[in-house]
């Protein structure tokens, strides 16, 4: 491995914020500085902390940032969920990010299981 961008799960995770970005693209207006910048942010935040836990360069602050990672991908769901819910999207607009996200955390969970001491 070259560094973090070989990492399927940072591609998955890039190609989920891509994805939202393109959703929330049509949500009304009203909604830049609400429910859209809320899912762009975690979206956002799943690859760029799996980028910086392997920046810091041991495995504990790596399982740091990777759990960070993990939070960031549920608060995405949440926020997915919610815009669904409220009428931003249909259920067969997010149906296809959810499973990406389900998989990207599974993906996550075994980084975190690979980069945790043995005990």
């Amino acid at each position: 491995m070259q560094g973090y961008r070989d990492l399927v799960v940072w591609q998955k995770a890039m190609g989920l914020a891509e994805a939202t970005y393109r959703l929330t693209q049509s949500f009304p207006s009203e909604e830049k500085f609400g429910i859209t910048s809320q899912a762009r942010r975690a979206a956002v935040s799943v690859p760029a902390n799996i980028a910086e836990g392997y920046g810091r360069g041991t495995r504990p602050a790596y399982a740091n940032f990777v759990r960070i990672a993990q939070g960031s991908l549920k608060e995405l769901e949440t926020h997915l969920l919610l815009a669904e819910r409220v009428g931003l999207c249909a259920s067969a607009d997010i149906h296809g990010l959810l499973a990406d996200a389900d998989e990207i955390g599974r993906m996550l969970r075994g980084l975190i299981n690979k980069l945790s001491p043995r005990t």
